[in-house]
């Protein structure tokens, strides 16, 4: 079983984009944790303070090449995290700019710099929903999304400067992320407690998580590895459950009673599409989304063979314990209360 902190072979600080972020956040504190020097570079330094003592912190415009420039010279690794998350404020130029053109800025500032490596943060959701289950790093794009479409242009393109240029680029789909501090499961939480969920759509789907832990195993051996250079890699547990699998695992957790209902998802869609188109070009986030319903509706299972192959990647934190340590993070957090 390979290290769970695996260090780069470089005595070279280490940048890290999105570090403010969920996984950004734990990336950091586990860097610093294993002796790495971290660089980060953030819009504000008053969002820093979750993190540990000691990190560079670099305050700019990540969408700036002069500012990208500087916080790259020096560095032996880079994670690039940083993205623009679904949002009504983002129109797909929106996306682009971000997701597409800062990682254009630092590729281009690695390349002239030297950097020893540079992981790629992308994700499977280029994939799409996964038809034919389980899908792998060949399986065939289907984005469905600006979000999903400029994710796979700005890994393609971080891939051509692995070919191209020789920049020693390896990029890594994650699964679903979860885990303490993170919120995205907040709602299914609550919903799950108060009773109030429904499942919709007929279609008994699957759906493929990652505990943050885990994630940051493979960040790592995506660091660190000779073998992950060029090459694009699935990071997700163990294994992948079916949906209603999940709700009654964290109905089990709750102590509640497992949801039945279930509804069709074609009026929740419909409503969905008609929010949008209202209230996107007003900025305004829709009550409901057509994403909110694909969740319920399109299959995401993946295998992550190829990274137990070659990087000797290894999840160790299975679904339930993962669900269970985000749940005690919630009561903790006074996010939710037990039963409620």
């Amino acid at each position: 079983m390979p290290s769970p902190n695996p260090k780069p072979g470089s005595d070279r600080p280490v940048l890290v984009t999105g570090a403010t972020g969920f996984v950004g956040g734990h990336l950091v504190r586990s860097l610093v944790k294993g002796g790495e020097q971290v660089r980060i570079l953030t819009r504000s330094a008053k969002t820093t303070g979750g993190l540990p003592p000691g990190v560079d912190v670099r305050v700019g415009d990540i969408t700036d090449p002069g500012i990208v420039s500087r916080a790259v010279e020096g560095v032996g690794t880079i994670y690039h995290l940083a993205a623009a998350y679904r949002s009504a404020a983002h129109r797909e130029e929106g996306y682009r700019l971000i997701n597409v053109g800062i990682t254009r800025n630092l590729l281009e500032a690695a390349a002239r710099g030297g950097v020893e490596r540079f992981v790629h943060c992308s994700t499977v959701g280029v994939h799409g929903d996964v038809t034919d289950p389980p899908a792998d790093e060949g399986t065939a794009f289907a984005p469905a999304d600006a979000y999903q479409r400029t994710k796979l242009e700005a890994e393609l393109l971080a891939l051509s400067y692995a070919r191209d240029r020789g920049l020693p680029v390896a990029v890594a789909r994650p699964t679903a992320i979860y885990g303490p501090g993170d919120t995205r499961l907040l709602k299914m939480f609550k919903m799950v407690a108060n009773g109030t969920f429904v499942m919709l759509g007929w279609r008994d789907i699957y759906y493929h998580m990652v505990y943050v832990d885990d994630l940051l195993q493979g960040l790592r051996l995506l660091a660190s590895h000779p073998s992950a250079t060029g090459e694009v890699f699935i990071l997700g547990g163990e294994r992948y459950y079916r949906l209603k699998a999940i709700v009654g695992m964290i109905a089990g957790l709750l102590r509640v009673r497992r949801p039945r209902l279930r509804l069709p998802a074609l009026p929740f869609q419909m409503i969905g599409s008609l929010c949008e188109t209202i209230c996107v070009p007003l900025g305004i986030e829709p009550p409901i989304y057509r994403r909110r319903v694909d969740f319920f509706t399109k299959s995401r299972a993946f295998s992550i063979d190829k990274a137990r192959r070659t990087l000797g990647y290894s999840p160790q934190v299975t679904l339930e314990v993962g669900l269970q340590r985000t749940l005690d993070w919630y009561l903790d957090a006074g996010l939710i209360k037990q039963g409620s």
